[in-house]
């Protein structure tokens, strides 16, 4: 009874998250709080102990970090100097605009900040060159994606808190890195597809892009200190999987924290003035923290009630093992066509996946990766989504608007979400 009273609570946030435009978080909070205190009878302190604090510092330390780059212009300058660079090359646009989105949202911008400066701009070379909107918006969005995924970004930090939390913590790293790569490789493989697939496209002319101005002090500054964390981040990892016996190495992997690194660096960046104090304080995405730390709660609920069991044993008696990876990336895509993989869909799904693997044998960063890809696979260009509305957001006029939802809506979305559950099903078999 109390699982199937949570199993509701779930799906009644997440349903009146969307219809009322308030933070799903707050749904999250209080149901988590009503259920644990009056139908387990949970003291309110042990349900306070749920907010998952490692994965929301880790989150605030690194958005800090990056929110100079934001703010002082760093991210976007880059942008500019690339498209400037290969402005005579209209013809592979597609792949120049996806390696942008992918480099700056990998850089830390996120997601969210990409799509808003870039969307629009890669709009306005569609009109200018042989691209379609659609292949416009894929490049953006998936590009976005695919940087936001890298295991020093905004979410693939999110996805190994997750992962750590499940149980994986020796593997979270491997696991992070399968996650990056798929979501890297198949917009990849699907911009090359519909390049063949349009045989009329020619080489477009030079695109009319203003040379931008070399960076400033602060700027460059700003890009040695992105470096330094990245390097500090994935290097120690990356020596202790090749020399697992040195002592140093492996107390330096022990003791390294993307959390701390960040903030210690922030540090230096207050330092050399790249920023204001205040103003890089304000871009913390304060929403999506809530969003997921409050999902997070109402999970730690389910888990003690031990409907996470429930739910992982319904999957492995009723379906065949060798179907798994893509039941679970069918729910996935389905739950991410109307909420968000990093708030809802990864914090409720992802607490399965160990007991998933443990009946059906499969390998664990399968059932992660699959649920990754197919989530994104709807999210990022569904009209409902935040990367669909963002996109339609950045289009001139109504009409434009309007053709673009049908394309999203009745071509993308079900395209991406079939082509993801295919490959689910092969990466199944072949890991």
């Amino acid at each position: 009874m109390t699982s199937t009273i949570i199993i509701i609570a779930i799906i009644v946030a997440i349903g009146l998250g969307y219809a009322t435009k308030i933070n799903t978080g707050l749904y999250a909070i209080s149901f988590a709080y009503l259920i644990g205190t009056y139908v387990m009878g949970l003291e309110p302190s042990k349900i306070t102990a749920m907010w998952p604090m490692k994965l929301f510092f880790i989150i605030f330390a690194v958005s800090l970090f990056y929110n100079f780059s934001m703010s002082n212009g760093t991210l976007e300058k880059v942008a500019m100097h690339i498209l400037y660079r290969f402005r005579r090359n209209s013809g592979i646009l597609s792949y120049i605009v996806f390696f942008i989105a992918t480099l700056i949202a990998g850089m830390g911008a996120g997601y969210f900040a990409v799509m808003a400066f870039l969307c629009p701009i890669a709009l306005l070379l569609c009109k200018r060159s042989n691209m379609s909107t659609v292949e416009g918006v894929i490049a953006v969005s998936f590009g976005a994606l695919a940087g936001a995924n890298f295991m020093t970004s905004m979410s693939g930090l999110i996805f190994k808190g997750l992962i750590d939390a499940a149980g994986y913590q020796n593997q979270s790293f491997v696991y992070c890195t399968s996650i990056f790569i798929m979501t890297l490789l198949i917009p990849i493989l699907l911009l090359t597809g519909l390049k063949v697939l349009n045989k009329k496209r020619r080489q477009g002319n030079v695109l009319e892009i203003a040379k931008p101005e070399k960076f400033n002090k602060k700027q460059r500054y700003n890009l040695y200190l992105i470096v330094a964390l990245i390097v500090i981040v994935l290097l120690p990892p990356l020596l202790h999987s090749l020399l697992p016996t040195s002592n140093i190495i492996t107390m330096v992997n022990k003791y390294n924290d993307v959390g701390y690194v960040a903030v210690l660096l922030s540090v230096v960046g207050l330092l050399l003035k790249l920023a204001d104090e205040k103003q890089v304080i304000s871009r913390v995405p304060w929403g999506t923290l809530i969003m997921i730390c409050g999902v997070g709660m109402l999970i730690g609920i389910a888990v003690k009630a031990g409907t996470i069991k429930l739910l992982a044993g319904w999957i492995t008696q009723s379906i065949p093992p060798f179907f798994v990876p893509v039941v679970i990336a069918a729910i996935a895509g389905v739950m991410s066509f109307f909420s968000s993989t990093l708030g809802v869909v990864a914090p409720t799904l992802f607490p399965i996946v160990p007991i998933l693997a443990e009946e059906t044998g499969i390998n664990p960063m399968v059932l992660f990766t699959c649920i990754v890809m197919s989530s994104q696979s709807t999210g990022g260009v569904s009209p409902f989504s935040s990367g669909g509305s963002l996109a339609l957001s950045s289009c001139e006029n109504q009409k434009d608007v309007d053709e673009l939802f049908k394309k999203l809506m009745f071509v993308a979305t079900p395209a991406l979400f079939i082509i993801v559950l295919c490959i689910s099903f092969v990466y199944g078999l072949l890991v």
